[in-house]
């Protein structure tokens, strides 16, 4: 039997990914201390990898398939194939920034300034490489962790990834500058998405994955309408697309359904009732596939 070895972020993002898939029909756990979540798709074999390694296993073929950042990419220099992108963290939907800083009082103010400086980071190989488009040599040192503590005793600057800032500025750290924007991707081992099954399972996976996501924050209204009122009603929608208009029995009424951001339907509601609408249902929206 044909199965996909799928590599799940382990650690801040392993909660989130697991999340996700269940949302997307894909029932995934694991045990305490254990690295083999069960799922309940028996062609898909997952193991939990910590994300900083999961472009080395997906590009070897240790794996066919996983879910890492796209700086963990750049990090490796890994050649894998990106599939798809799915920005979603374990803070936000936004994407995660790696970040050069500074303590406040530092008389470092621009990137040139760091020639010769010592700087900590987990992101060795992409603060090597960004440090290099400006010509500025270096001695980037990797940390093990607690990296926002280490200037100025133990480090002249740091790179850190942050989401919201306040930990950097919870330790009075400047930034001077954006190393790099990541987000989290699917990715693929070129070899295995070559292979017809393979790819299919893959593209099916990230299909379901993505119409998920798209359906965060969404929900559907329905609602009969006097045909008179038609034309007012589909101008207070702020349709997803286009609404969908359903001849009733009743000649003179249609049926109108349409997909919304959830956080317009206390002001719409009102509206379309003010306007004409009757029997408006709202009802949850768990995908949106296009």
């Amino acid at each position: 039997m044909a199965v996909l070895k799928l590599g799940i972020p382990a650690g801040s993002l392993q909660e989130a990914t697991f999340e996700l898939f269940n949302r997307s029909g894909y029932k995934i756990s694991v045990e305490k201390r254990s690295y083999i979540p069960s799922i309940d798709d028996h062609e898909i074999e997952c193991l939990l990898i910590r994300a900083q390694e999961m472009a080395r296993y997906v590009a070897n073929g240790a794996l066919d398939a996983g879910l890492t950042g796209h700086d963990w990419i750049v990090e490796t220099n890994s050649d894998v194939l990106e599939v798809a992108e799915l920005q979603f963290s374990k803070v936000s939907r936004r994407p995660v920034r790696w970040v050069l800083c500074v303590p406040e009082d530092s008389p470092i103010k621009e990137i040139k300034d760091l020639q010769g400086k010592r700087i900590a980071t987990e992101g060795v190989g992409l603060t090597t490489q960004f440090l290099a488009k400006y010509g500025v040599t270096a001695n980037v040192e990797f940390s093990w962790g607690a990296t926002e503590v280490k200037p100025p005793k133990l480090a002249d600057a740091i790179v850190e990834v942050t989401e919201t800032g306040s930990s950097l500025r919870a330790n009075n750290l400047r930034i001077i500058a954006e190393v790099l924007q990541s987000t989290t991707r699917f990715i693929a081992n070129h070899d295995s998405y070559k292979d017809g099954w393979k790819r299919r399972k893959i593209d099916d996976i990230v299909l379901m994955l993505r119409a998920t996501m798209a359906a965060e924050g969404k929900t559907g209204l329905l609602m009969n309408v006097p045909k008179a009122k038609l034309d007012d009603i589909v101008k207070i929608l702020p349709a997803l697309q286009s609404p969908t208009v359903a001849h009733l029995s009743d000649e003179n009424w249609v049926a109108v359904s349409t997909i919304i951001d959830e956080n317009t339907v206390r002001l719409l509601l009102p509206q379309l009732k003010a306007a004409g609408a009757t029997g408006i249902v709202e009802y949850p929206i768990s995908k949106i596939i296009d």
